[in-house]
């Protein structure tokens, strides 16, 4: 087994000082090793060439396969300081001297501990891409009289921001004794239109039973020069971004230039979407929340329904391209007839289509309730109304309203088709669920990911993000959550158990046979 290794001169290499010592590792150079299962040891081969960079690692490991019974190891590094700025002092880590982590067994987490972010794996296939863990280590890169913090929320709301928020300041401020935090307000443009404030645990000691954020938001606004500008006239040098896909992208682009003018400045992102849309991690932070709160919307549907003759009820949910809540609200309720996400398509008329699954549902219980995700069926309004493209401010497309579309097209079809009269009832709780505090679970959820954020930030990390990878929390570059978007996989069980438990038509096979058949007869 091979072993491709590229260490930096300060960088805490992936296997153990006394290891290194061993081998004669030297700094910033490609090293082979070959590992032999029957006595343990390492011997040194000829350098070879690293494969799979990565935009933001600059540290890479592979483990190529000698034979097939041996595996392939990938670990997708995330930037440091010190890449950049090599004669960084580190110092001991406060955390050494916390009563609190005094009875933990392993303090600090060890440089060879990561995450795979693949778990399930066949006999004989690569092991693939791990991340490396969260959590403090030995050392850190800043002391904690010098630091000076700022955190920012960018984007749309969701439950849990201000929990991120509050932990962020009580854990500096407790864990590493860190007393200089500003809070961004209103978003990326706060750092160069508005001003800051001060942010200490009693400030924000009870933000977090409230919906919404602390330090408000807006879309947009970004831009690098202006923020970087600020960020180094005020003396900032930890940057904490709480936001989405297009937020993370902008935090690249501060990394960016923060590295390109040498700065001692980590930028560490903690991604927010309420979709649930953001790549490599489980899930994200509120979504908990946003389908506990679902299920509200779902049961008044089916109660409003339940109570008339041929009732048929629509609940909107959040989902611009990803219908994770709706299908997650689905399962949970085991009250929805049927279940509309962005992935899948459908079709109102003709065999097998929407129209002739709600007749056959009215005639089976006298009454049905949909559940559409808002990015459901785009397609089809378009083509009516002939809408141009438009984007908000962070550039997502503006979405026309399935939720009344759908409702008047089914109204209009029983009645005027069918001359059956339908009792229509259409619940949009979008707004309700963005502004609610966080549950119990999402509350954990987001302490565990801010002290994560912390703890990276002092250690002299940057341009990562960090988020739960096979329910072990990790550093992943901010290139790997933006590349691209997280969706549901028709192919898979999850999606498999919902046609199960709602019975509904997959539309993906009748409508093939429908675009064949209408290609047959042209």
């Amino acid at each position: 087994m091979d072993i491709s290794v590229s260490f930096s001169k300060t960088r805490p290499p992936p296997f153990s000082p006394s290891l290194c010592r061993q081998l004669s590792l030297r700094p910033n150079t490609p090293q082979l090793l070959r590992f032999s299962r029957n006595n343990g040891t390492f011997r040194r081969k000829p350098p070879p060439t690293i494969s799979r960079p990565n935009k933001l690692a600059v540290t890479a490991i592979q483990i190529s396969n000698l034979s097939e019974n041996e595996d392939d190891f990938v670990l997708e590094d995330v930037p440091h300081l010190t890449d950049f700025l090599p004669n960084l002092p580190s110092y001991p880590n406060p955390l050494q001297k916390s009563q609190g982590y005094s009875i933990v067994k392993k303090t600090f987490v060890s440089p060879e501990d990561v995450v795979a972010e693949n778990v399930v794996i066949q006999k004989g296939s690569p092991r693939g891409v791990h991340f490396r863990r969260t959590g403090p280590r030995e050392k850190v890169y800043f002391k904690p009289e010098e630091v000076r913090a700022c955190i920012v929320t960018c984007g749309g709301l969701c439950p849990g921001i201000n929990t991120v928020i509050r932990e962020i300041v009580c854990g500096l401020n407790n864990m590493y004794d860190v007393e200089d935090i500003l809070g961004i307000e209103g978003g990326y443009k706060g750092f160069y239109s508005k001003n800051t404030m001060m942010l200490t645990p009693k400030v924000v000691n009870h933000i977090h039973k409230c919906g919404g954020t602390f330090l408000r938001t807006s879309r947009g606004g970004h831009d690098t020069h202006k923020i970087v500008d600020n960020i180094e006239d005020r003396g900032i040098n930890q940057v904490y971004i709480i936001g989405g896909d297009g937020t993370h992208k902008g935090a690249a682009l501060i990394y960016e230039e923060v590295k390109k003018r040498g700065l001692q400045v980590s930028v560490a992102g903690i991604p927010k979407t309420i979709d649930n849309d953001i790549a490599v991690i489980d899930k994200s932070f509120g979504f908990d929340t946003a389908v506990e709160e679902a299920q509200r919307a779902i049961n008044a549907a089916h109660v409003e329904v339940e109570s008339v003759e041929n009732g048929v009820g629509i609940v909107k949910l959040m989902g611009r391209y990803s219908g994770f809540i709706a299908m997650y609200a689905t399962l949970a309720s085991r009250d929805v007839d049927c279940c509309l996400i962005p992935e899948s398509p459908f079709y109102l008329e003709g065999r097998g289509g929407l129209f002739e699954f709600i007749e056959q549902r009215l005639k089976e219980n006298g009454h049905l309730v949909i559940v559409v995700a808002e990015g459901a069926g785009q397609e089809y309004i378009a083509a009516e109304v002939h809408a141009a493209d438009k984007k908000d401010a962070s550039g997502n497309k503006l979405l026309l309203d399935i939720g009344p579309w759908l409702s008047d097209k089914i109204k209009d079809h029983f009645t005027m088709s069918r001359k059956m009269a339908v009792n229509m009832k259409y619940i949009d709780p979008t707004y309700m669920i963005r502004a609610i505090p966080s549950n119990a679970s999402d509350n954990i959820y987001c302490t565990l990911l801010a002290h994560g954020a912390v703890h990276g930030a002092m250690a002299g990390y940057t341009g990562f993000t960090v988020g739960p990878v096979n329910s072990k929390h990790a550093y992943i570059p901010i290139a790997r959550v933006t590349e691209k978007q997280n969706k549901v996989k028709l192919t898979d069980r999850m999606w498999a158990r919902l046609l199960a438990s709602t019975n509904q038509p997959s539309f993906v096979a009748s409508d093939q046979e429908r675009v064949e058949k209408e290609i047959m007869n042209i």
